[in-house]
């Protein structure tokens, strides 16, 4: 029965050792059936342990807590987070159980030399300090050399062990062939080397670099269903990992598992939950783990106060913000440059550039030195304000203190230019780009092209689109719509068709966006036979039209006489799942009373206040003009009430 049993496992090996040998040479990304035969092949080593760390449970999302944020009250919503690098660091989690490395090289030829000298020693150092010599040349980066010394090992006859195939494994994994990451453990089994909870790791970590992290749960849950013990490294790189691919929920489900395994989390896996759970803007459970961390004695650092910071920020929960800011200096917690770029981001997005100003200068006070973010974030709080002049010192403030402005900064002063309507200075800033060896990117020309096309130099955006494909940049959707919209904006309908029709041809795959803007033009034209063609056919091409390109539809229907036809057009809004705004009724109680029909003017009225929507100054105008002139009944008009909260005016 032994023999068979053995002959039976030598033949799975062989089975998974050649399929692996086929995952190396195809390079194809892991399957599943190779993760069964390999929990297949460790069954031959006896019994599997029990373990009481779980596998990770199905995919769910979040529900709402119905728990009042302490101190700061139920807040229920906040925009999404748009600067944190911080959170995806994971360098803290380190095994404390390893020794520091015996071998630190300048030089990778010092590294090459003494594993030459340690060759021809006799007797041969042991494969311990080998594996550290390796080791080292790993954390020079230099995989390629390290994994050519594991090849040299193996044709000198020093014995493989778990270390140097872990070291090997690694190496494959950071030059980016998981293929041959996932051969080298094929190999430990068939060399019969039990793999340790390192070999997993790595294989994890390896997988969630290449954004793979539904294979590196795939391999986390067979690890855990062979019997091997998940350690603090396992649950950190999968908590990062299922952040990152916004499946928060899962995220939080397995850091209550790794207390139910023995494991407590420390600050830098909570930091990593709370951040995601602050782009999911679910912001009551984000503080949520603050106050456990809290009530576990895990001290909250700089990284997880930045994270509930950049929330506050974005939902502009000023008084919030200061209360964060006040308890971080209450335990001595100091801002970093990180937490000061979101503050000084947020105020100049705010137009509070003065205060910005402030935060700079005591973040130079504080010896912090601003870098080119936080200077990018000024020039754009200027940008935003028209204050161009402003916005320029600062620029070249930061050329004279030694910074290089990035694409980004020129794309900032670019597109402030092109806003307050000055191209000419917008043009020599792009200029003076390539004089500095900066390549603009496909930003950039949409900035500069747009800017080209709203004070009507159509051919100036024509020669910059052409230079941009010439220089290779790929435009995108945006770039297109400019394009499009420059050329309807100014009348030119059968060049911009001629447009339309050449990207059609193209292959580039037109979206709602394209096909409004057409619209929209040629309404402005006076084509409105074309444009409902163009409309009706929306549906045989897949898409479906935004509530902007219906309001642009009645708009132009009562503009040419045609409010019943509009009035259908709003109804069926409703039928295919797209509500109408303040903007479409504005638009449609303006259409009939141009066009006299007071009574169903009054009743959608009446509808637009009770769906809490309001009239623009424009139908508030046009209603109040016609309530006061040639004295007729304001009951024509609906409820008193009613005229009164849409106009603001008392009309008794």
């Amino acid at each position: 029965m032994k023999t068979n049993s053995r002959r039976k496992c030598t033949c799975l090996h062989r089975t998974v050792w050649h399929s692996f040998q086929r995952e190396q040479l195809l390079g194809g990304k892991l399957q599943r059936h190779q993760l069964i035969l390999l929990a297949k092949m460790r069954n031959w080593r006896g019994a599997l342990v029990s373990t009481s760390a779980p596998a990770l449970p199905p995919s769910s999302s979040p529900s709402a807590s119905t728990t009042q944020l302490r101190k700061m009250g139920n807040i229920k919503s906040a925009t999404s987070l748009a600067f944190l690098p911080f959170l995806t660091c994971f360098s803290s989690l380190s095994n404390s159980t390893r020794n520091k490395p015996k071998f630190v090289f300048d030089k990778i030829d010092d590294a090459l030399k003494l594993f030459d000298r340690m060759v021809l020693c006799y007797p041969r150092p042991s494969v311990v300090e080998f594996n550290k010599l390796v080791g080292a040349v790993a954390r020079m980066k230099n995989y390629d050399s390290a994994v050519s010394l594991c090849k040299r090992m193996e044709l000198e006859g020093i014995r493989n062990g778990v270390a140097t195939l872990n070291i090997l494994i690694n190496c494959f994994c950071r030059l980016g062939v998981l293929s041959f990451g996932f051969s080298t453990l094929g190999k430990m089994f068939k060399l019969g080397i039990e793999p340790d909870v390192i070999t997993f790791n790595t294989l994890i970590n390896g997988l969630c670099v290449q954004g793979k992290f539904a294979e590196s749960v795939t391999v986390f849950n067979e690890m855990v269903r062979d019997g091997y013990q998940p350690d603090l490294i396992t649950y950190g790189t999968l908590v990062n990992g299922l952040c990152k691919i916004g499946k928060t929920a899962e995220a939080i489900r397995l850091l209550k598992k790794m207390e139910q395994g023995g494991f407590q989390p420390n600050a830098v896996v909570y930091n990593t939950v709370i951040g995601s759970l602050c782009k999911d803007r679910f912001i009551t459970e984000a503080f949520n783990l603050f106050f456990e961390m809290n009530d576990k004695d895990i001290l909250p650092d700089v990284f997880t106060y930045s994270s509930l910071i950049q929330a506050m920020c974005d939902s502009q929960k000023w008084e919030e913000v200061k209360i964060l800011l006040s308890e971080m200096g209450a335990r001595g917690i100091k801002l970093d440059v990180c937490t000061f770029c979101i503050l000084v981001d947020a105020f100049s997005k705010e137009g509070m550039v003065s205060d910005a100003q402030k935060l700079i200068e005591e973040m130079i006070k504080q010896g912090i030195e601003p870098d080119i973010f936080i200077y990018n974030a000024l020039i754009d709080g200027y940008c935003l304000r028209g204050e161009m002049d402003e916005a320029r010192k600062v620029f070249d403030l930061i050329i004279n203190k030694g910074y290089v402005p990035n694409v980004f900064s020129y794309s900032i002063m670019i597109n402030g230019y092109c806003k307050a309507r000055m191209v000419d200075e917008a043009v020599k800033l792009f200029h003076k780009m390539s004089d500095r060896g900066l390549t603009p990117n496909t930003v950039t020309y949409n900035t500069l092209i747009m800017g080209m096309s709203q004070v009507g130099r159509l051919c100036t955006a024509h020669e910059l689109f052409e230079e941009m494909v010439a220089c290779g940049q790929v435009p995108d959707v945006m770039t297109y719509s400019i394009l499009l919209d420059g050329l309807c904006k100014h009348r030119h309908i059968h060049k911009a068709l001629e447009l339309f029709r050449a990207i059609q041809r193209s292959g580039f795959q037109l979206n709602i966006v394209h096909y409004t803007v057409l619209i929209d033009g040629m309404i402005r034209a006076g084509h409105i036979t074309g444009a409902k063609e163009l409309f009706s056919g929306l549906a045989m091409k897949g898409l479906r039209p935004s509530v902007h390109t219906y309001n642009i539809m009645i708009n132009g229907l009562c503009k040419a006489g045609a409010p019943n036809e509009a009035y259908e057009l709003f109804k069926t809004m409703e039928e295919d799942d797209c509500l109408p705004d303040d903007g479409c009724f504005n638009t449609m109680i303006r259409g009939f009373l141009q066009n006299n029909d007071m009574s169903r003017a009054r009743q959608l009225i009446d509808q637009m206040v009770d769906n809490g929507f309001s009239a623009d100054a424009s139908t508030s105008a046009m209603v109040l003009d016609l309530l006061l002139s040639d004295g007729k009944d304001k009951s024509t008009y609906g409820r008193v009430e009613t005229c009164e909260e849409i106009t603001g005016a008392d009309v008794k």
